[in-house]
């Protein structure tokens, strides 16, 4: 049973999993304090279907990846890729999950339910394949990377035929603080992914993935990484500027990214893997960090 969990863990990228389902759990929050009224067990419903639904679109990634992950040190102790788990176990789990977590997402509402399948979808089927065809794929990635904010935000609200009641809150409110949320996190994922990818560019190599702008660890892709980091610092003014942040969380974020530029810029100099690491270990606190605050430094419309 021990072997089972450690090797599902796996299968659903456990970690990765998490931050969604708390990326998301978060931006519920923020949507249910905009109507002035948390239901917990919604809040409930979504972190257990973000779970099943996050897992399943890991699982597909994986069984589709099963060859190449056996070509990398980083992957190559997934149950899939070591034998532990066989592709059809492994297509039940990702299928059963997929439905699960979708099925527990549209019970708050069908935009909710929308949104999920979707990101499989977008994750699963068209981001993974493109992983070994071109760099575009971190682009193509960065959509379904950011879509959990929009679940969670508008799983916090009542369901109106196919879509979402908002009576109680402007349809200015529900538009634009779902899309800042979307825009934070896309933006954040270029450093994130173009660091770890500067990072792990020879296991990627071996599968044959071109995830650096250029395809290689060269000046250029150094560049694209600064200037990613760069755009951390304007994005961090959004929630401010559409009034529904706080100073607090205006200040948190522009110094987080302050960060990432000052980061970014040393790797531009040195062109390393230590350097390149030190923007990834800033994503990895930038974002988790900066939700949470603008939770308790929301300010409704």
């Amino acid at each position: 049973m021990r072997a089972f969990i450690s090797d599902f863990n796996k299968l659903v990228k456990l970690r990765l999993t998490l931050t969604v389902v708390f990326s998301a759990s978060i931006a519920f929050l923020i949507g249910a304090k905009q109507q002035g009224d948390i239901i917990w067990v919604n809040w409930l419903i979504l972190t257990i279907g973000g779970f099943f639904v996050t897992g399943s679109a890991n699982g597909f990634n994986e069984i589709i990846e099963r060859d190449l992950d056996k070509l990398m040190k980083r992957t190559a102790d997934r149950p899939l890729p070591s034998g532990r788990m066989t592709t059809g176990q492994a297509l039940v789990l990702s299928v059963f999950m997929g439905i699960l977590g979708t099925s527990l997402l549209v019970r708050l509402n069908f935009l909710t339910g929308l949104l999920s399948v979707f990101s499989i979808i977008l994750y699963a089927f068209v981001y993974t394949p493109l992983k070994q065809k071109s760099p575009i794929a971190v682009w193509v990635g960065a959509v379904p990377g950011a879509l959990p904010p929009l679940i969670g935000y508008f799983a916090a609200f009542k369901p109106l035929g196919f879509g979402v009641d908002y009576a109680e809150v402007s349809e200015a409110a529900v538009v634009i603080t779902p899309f800042v949320l979307f825009i934070i996190q896309f933006f954040w994922q270029f450093p994130h992914f173009w660091a770890i990818a500067w990072v792990a560019d020879e296991d990627y190599k071996n599968a044959g993935f071109r995830l650096l702008p250029t395809k290689e660890k060269d000046k250029v892709s150094a560049w694209f990484i600064f200037i990613s980091s760069v755009l951390m610092i304007p994005v961090g003014f959004l929630p401010l500027y559409f009034g529904f942040g706080g100073w607090f969380f205006t200040i948190v974020s522009v110094l987080g990214g302050l960060l990432f530029a000052y980061y970014g810029y040393k790797h531009v100099k040195e062109m390393s893997d230590a350097s390149a690491k030190k923007v990834m270990f800033t994503s990895f606190l930038y974002l988790p960090l900066t939700q949470l605050i603008l939770l308790f430094d929301f300010i409704p419309f």
